[in-house]
This record gives C-alpha cells, structure tokens and sequence, in this order.
C-alpha cells in the first residue's frame, strides 16, 4: 500500500457518494497549487493524466 492510499481512502469514505464537476476539481486543484507551489508538477501532471486517460480506449 502507498502513503497516498490512505488520502484517497479518506477522500472515498467522506465523498463516495457525492457527485462533482470536473470544473470543481480544476478550480479545486489550482487553490491546492495556490497554497503548496512546491506541488505544482505533480497536479499537472495527474490533470494531465485525467485529461488523456480515454485516449488510449481507442
């Protein structure tokens, strides 16, 4: 198990259910960049994995 694994457990357990824009997660990553710079290339690099994933579906 990855440290992260437990933050994404966290966030499954206490969101699951909600549902969300993915305009809501931009805007809610750029306040994250926005308080911990340092953090910058792996949030462009995850949003940029998001933003291909269906790519390789074809």
């Amino acid at each position: 198990m990855y440290f992260t694994d437990r933050g994404l457990e966290e966030l499954a357990d206490r969101r699951g259910e909600e549902q969300f824009s993915f305009a809501w997660l931009a805007d809610r990553l750029r306040a994250f960049v926005d308080l911990h710079p340092d953090y910058e290339t792996p949030i462009d690099r995850l949003a940029t994995y998001l933003a291909r994933d269906d790519e390789d579906d074809e």
